[in-house]
Order: structure tokens, then sequence, then C-alpha cells
């Protein structure tokens, strides 16, 4: 018997439509405020074509009263097929970020020769299926006039362009900044830290160092914007502007720097053997396990990710903490459309739970109940003694992420590990195999385990189900 619909804590901002999910299917409500924008799209065909293009999620149109129930007052009821894992912006690289503005400028472009535009900006209805970025929200469109401006621009610069100009100009991630302000970068904060060098750039004075002025002004001066209705902006003025943008942001890059694990995957302490012996093991647990979703803690540049992958997982999910191998890991899957998504995380502070009653955006905890299996290799160590993190509550926090896993334990002798304890005192007595072996086996049953034939590393296999 199918659950009751729950309202997704997300979506509550559109009075035209919100989101639910019911069991792991997942629908949209199209109330009749914007149920003539809705109906436009569809039958223009816009929607449809941005579907066959892989720019859109799709969409099947369902019988509202069936659905809905106490809900009531949809005009129509849109169900789309689940997005694997939901990420945020403050959780993506330097790459897929500019993917996720490039990808919402070209879905502007594309409605607007089909005489629409789009009600908003927000960099939360781009998400990624694999690494290929997809557009989420079917209200969002609406019919275009000529003259209308774009309604979105502020949002856009706030949420795509300002955090990649920060990001490309500095050389600083703004993933921090973009989580403690879930808006984004405003312009008016970025222009004061810009050089004059960078107003050399058309694109940053007219949509960084303008409009901070402009809006400086405003509040100085309690002046309150003009209405959409009171401005004007030719189509081709605005088709020049998103293009203008879409050169200017396709020509940032990241700039270059070495990283601490950026070239681990290169440079570590494994054999080939060892590696050999790691992908083989990884490779048993998900052949037995056939996780539609799999996490990869510390996935580096995605080698036991592609593993996981080659062996039957249904979609990987990486995390890491280190940027540059964030970068590495986006170029080797780009293009190969493989399910595979490269996540930023600070394992020993996660994304919140947050927003609006702080529930709008999940936490990881949350959203991390959809995975099925998960590998945590050369990870651990990092958090138990990189961030003092207790071995077994690090333990309890992996395994609880996933019923099912593999856990690597490199021991104190480990030349990885060593460099973590180079710089400080060795204060974790409890760090020892025989201690990790006893927490795995607290919370769930060794399936397997497998000592590599050099450093010492330890492979756990563990499964909570019983």
């Amino acid at each position: 018997m199918a659950t009751r619909l729950v309202d997704d804590a997300g979506s509550f901002r559109d009075p035209g439509g919100r989101i639910f999910t019911q069991d792991e299917r997942v629908f949209r409500s199209v109330m009749p405020s914007a149920a003539l924008a809705y109906e436009a799209a569809r039958d223009s065909g816009l929607l449809r074509r941005l579907v066959d293009k892989d720019m859109l999620v799709g969409w099947e149109e369902r019988e509202p009263a069936a659905l809905m129930g106490s809900h009531g007052g949809a005009r129509y009821v849109l169900e789309h097929p689940r997005i694997p894992f939901i990420s945020y912006p403050y959780e993506w690289s330097f790459s897929l970020h500019k993917q996720a503005a490039l990808h919402h400028l070209d879905v502007q472009l594309e409605a607007l020769d089909g005489g629409f535009a789009l009600s908003d900006a927000t960099a939360y209805n781009i998400q990624f299926l694999g690494n290929s970025p997809v557009f989420i929200d079917h209200g969002s469109f609406i019919p275009y006039k000529d003259g209308d401006i774009w309604i979105g621009h502020r949002q856009f610069c706030m949420q795509f362009l300002n955090p990649l100009i920060f990001w490309s100009r500095f050389g600083v991630a703004p993933n921090h900044w973009f989580r403690g302000s879930l808006e984004g970068i405003a312009p008016e904060d970025l222009a004061p830290l810009l050089r004059w060098r960078h107003n050399l750039s058309w694109t940053v004075m007219a949509h960084v160092t303008a409009q901070a002025a402009l809006q400086t002004r405003s509040l100085r001066k309690g002046q309150i914007a003009g209405k959409p209705s009171e401005r004007h902006l030719p189509r081709a003025a605005l088709k020049g502007m998103l293009e203008g943008l879409r050169r200017y942001i396709a020509g940032l890059k990241l700039k270059g720097g070495e990283t601490v694990w950026g070239d681990y995957a290169q440079d570590n302490s494994y054999a080939t053997s060892e590696a050999a012996a790691k992908r083989a093991f990884v490779s048993d647990m998900v052949a037995a396990a056939k996780p539609g979703l799999l996490f990869d803690l510390g996935c580096n540049s995605g080698d036991y990710s592609l593993a996981a992958l080659e062996a039957g997982a249904g979609s990987v999910v990486g995390f890491d903490f280190d940027y540059g191998a964030l970068e590495r890991a986006y170029a080797r899957f780009k293009g190969t459309r493989s399910n595979f998504l490269p996540l930023w995380l600070d394992a020993a502070n996660p994304s919140p739970s947050q927003g609006w009653a702080q529930a709008e955006r999940k936490g990881l905890s949350e959203r991390s109940a959809g995975a099925d299996a998960l590998v945590a290799l050369a990870f651990i160590h990092h958090i138990a003694i990189g961030r003092n993190v207790p071995l077994d509550m690090a333990v309890d926090w992996i395994m609880g992420m996933a019923p099912v896993g593999v856990i690597e334990f490199p021991p104190k002798a480990d030349v990885m590990v060593r460099k973590l304890l180079a710089q400080r005192e060795d204060i974790f007595p409890d760090y020892t195999e025989e201690a990790f072996l006893s927490h795995v086996g607290e919370r769930g049953r060794i399936v397997a385990r497998k000592h590599l034939s050099e450093g010492g590393r330890l492979l756990v296999w563990y499964d909570r189900r019983g």
C-alpha cells in the first residue's frame, strides 16, 4: 500500500506549485495560478525539446484528484524520475559550478528562442545526473514578451557568476561562504574585494561593480527599484547579455596550485598489486550488494568509484575534501556519461539541515538515507587523527551512512598516517587495528577482511543488516 504524499521542505517558495514525494516517487503540483504558463510551455513543444536534449528532467502528467487528496487545488500533477542524489551549490567543485551556470544559460537561451523566459535563476534548480547538469523546475517557464527584463539577473549573479569570479580570481573556494549565505554572494559583498585590474573586464564591471553601486545607492537613498513593467530590455539585448555571460563563464579557469592530497592516486604508498587487490575487494562487495546508490568517501580521482560502477553499482557519489582531487575526478569522468558525481565534503563538518525551519536544504545525514553501500578507502585516519574524532565515533558515522560497505584501516606505521602525525603529538593510543575491528564488529557483521601485502593496511567488508 502506498504511503501518503509528503511535502518537500525545499519547494515552498513558489506559490505556483510544490514538490511532493510518495515512497520513491516524485510529484510536482501545478496550481491554477501557474497552469496557463505550464500549458503554453508544454503545448509549444519547448519542454519536450529540452527533455529530448537532456537539458530538462522528464515528466508525465498524472490525475490530480487521485494523488493530491486533501491537498487539493492542483490543476496538474507531474511525476518526475527521481534524481539519485540531490546536491547543493556549496557542495560543488569549480567545474561542477561552472557547468551548472552554463547549463542554466543554455536553458535560458533555448527558452528565449521558443518565446519563453525563466521566472528565476536559482542554482538549486540545477541537479546532476552523473556529472551532467539537468534543469528540474518545469514551473519556471513563463511566456516572454519583447522588452521584458531578465527577472532573475541578480539571482544568477549571486548564485552562479559571483562565486565563480571569486573562485577564479582569488583561488579561494566559496563553498563556506555559500553555505553560510544560501542565496549566494551579493555584488555589493564581492565588489569591495576586487582590484582595479578585475574591473578591466566588461562582465565584471557591468554585472558586479555597477550592480553593487546601484544597490548601495538605492539602499542609501531609500529608493525602491522600478517594477519590471516599468523597465524595458529589447529581446536582442537580452539574448546578447545571456550569450556574453556564457562566453565569459566558459572562459573562466581555476587558479593553479598544488593540493595536499590531489596527487594521492599517483603518489601514495601502494604497490600496483595492492591497488589491484583493493579494486577486487571493492568489486566483490558491490557484486554481492548490488547497490543502486553507492557513496565513495574520500574518492580522490575516482579509481574505486570506477571499480564500483564496473562491478554493477547503479550510481556513485564520490566525496572528497580536496578540491584538486575533485577536479581530477570530474575531468576523468567528464563526457563518459558514467553515473559518477564528485562532491566536496568536510566529513568533520558535513552539510547540515538549514534554511527555513532548518529543513529547506537537507543535511547530508538525511540525504544519505538513500545510499545502499559505501566504500571508505584511505579515509578514516583523516577524521580519526587529522580531525581528532575518536575512532569509535568515526566508525559509527561511516557505517551509519550505508548498511553495507568496505572500510580501509591504515595503521600508524603507514606513510600517509605518519604524514598526519609528523607535525603533532601522537595522542591516539586507541587508534589500533584491534580497536577498529572491535568497533566494526559491535555495529555489524564482518563479512570479509584482507590485509594488503605491504604497509599493513586492512580492508574490512561489513554488513550491519545481520
